[in-house]
């Protein structure tokens, strides 16, 4: 059973009542060593009758197909699969053990209205961003700044400081194992152009994403086109196979999975890294202003390709990133091998828990 089944099935999940959920087991040599995590994540609340955010799921996919995953539930499977592999035990959404168990510590990923299904008196763990900025907590989840909360990467850590005095930063894991690079002779494609555009998207298709497009086509590359949001896993990952590089289009990323899952598949990318304020408009400018230096690349070195600015300081940069791409100078899954494991991410995820639970004992 993998762990979609496992959160589909648990009938501890119900905040209503329930069983007690199931156990993964430890490793023989981590019996008794390590606390078991209680993970809690939901992507859904109720909306006509207790329950419903299960139901609705299965009808959405018998009646259209497979649905996208969500950054939120990749995390949450990546996660789940790292302690899989690790040993660490955990359960998963077993809210009639959390409530006998207040000493213990609740690990809460994903949206925050799960915060309002009881009183929790627990200590908790919360994250990754369950909120997009922290003005948008309600008053009535104060609790928020008394607890240990997650963000993915620094700069959005130092964003947040201000107001969540207890910010870790902890990136999940990529599956290493699925995304794997492809001999260079199978590969048929030079440049998956990656847009990922969130805002203005018909201002930067004229400034940014065709200049871009014209100039690799009139350069002699050939370009396959794919966009966040339209498109499953299989066809990127068939895309990834396909292509020889890829130059990443996006604002700014928190960690920037799909761009990790390139770079373990041996895929070196060409990102646009504008830097300057987080300009989401939903906060900049008048909402929120942080001017510390924005990434669509939180997570990359020399390994992993280059970066560039717009469009003119992509055209002076194209010919020496190909270049290096032609030579094999690129080395991206080393990168994600040394930084970005699942197993390393399970394991980061774990010490940070053991140290909110020592904390509170000292």
């Amino acid at each position: 059973m993998d762990v979609v089944d496992r959160i589909g099935a648990n009938p501890g999940s119900l905040p209503h009542g329930g069983t007690d959920a199931s156990l993964v087991p430890a490793s023989p040599g981590d019996r008794g060593e390590r606390m078991t995590l209680n993970l809690f994540f939901e992507e859904r609340d109720d909306r006509w009758f207790p329950g419903d955010r299960h139901v609705r799921p299965l009808v959405r996919r018998m009646l259209l197909g497979q649905s996208w995953i969500s950054g939120q539930r990749r995390v949450f499977l990546n996660l789940c699969a790292g302690l899989d592999r690790v040993g660490i035990p955990y359960r998963v959404n077993d809210y009639g053990y959390i409530r006998k168990h207040p000493e213990e510590l609740a690990c809460i990923l994903g949206r925050p209205f799960v915060l309002d299904w009881f009183a929790w008196k627990n200590p908790l763990l919360l994250g990754v961003v369950m909120y997009n900025h922290p003005v948008d907590v309600p008053e009535r989840l104060r609790l928020l700044h008394e607890n240990t909360i997650l963000v993915p990467c620094d700069w959005y850590a130092e964003m947040c400081r201000p107001y969540w005095p207890d910010v870790e930063v902890w990136p999940v894991g990529i599956e290493t194992d699925l995304w794997t690079p492809t001999p260079v002779a199978r590969k048929s494609v030079d440049v998956l152009l990656y847009d990922k555009v969130r805002w203005d998207h018909e201002r930067y298709a004229s400034e940014l994403i065709e200049p871009i497009r014209r100039h690799l086509e009139a350069s002699g590359r050939s370009v396959e086109v794919i966009r966040y949001g339209h498109y499953r896993e299989d066809d990127y990952k068939a895309a990834l196979a396909r292509c020889r590089s890829m130059v990443f289009l996006c604002e700014h990323e928190s960690q920037g999975i799909a761009c990790q899952q390139a770079l373990s598949s041996g895929v070196p990318v060409f990102a646009w890294d504008r830097g300057g304020p987080w300009q989401d408009p939903e906060y900049f400018p008048d909402k929120v202003r942080y001017e510390g230096g924005v990434s669509s690349v939180p997570y990359f070195d020399a390994r992993c390709g280059s970066r560039f600015t717009d469009a003119d300081n992509f055209m002076s940069g194209w010919g020496g990133f190909w270049s290096r791409v032609e030579a094999g100078g690129f080395a991206p899954r080393d990168f994600v091998m040394d930084n970005l494991t699942l197993e390393k991410g399970a394991f980061h995820y774990y010490d940070i828990a053991e140290a909110v639970m020592q904390r509170r004992t000292r």
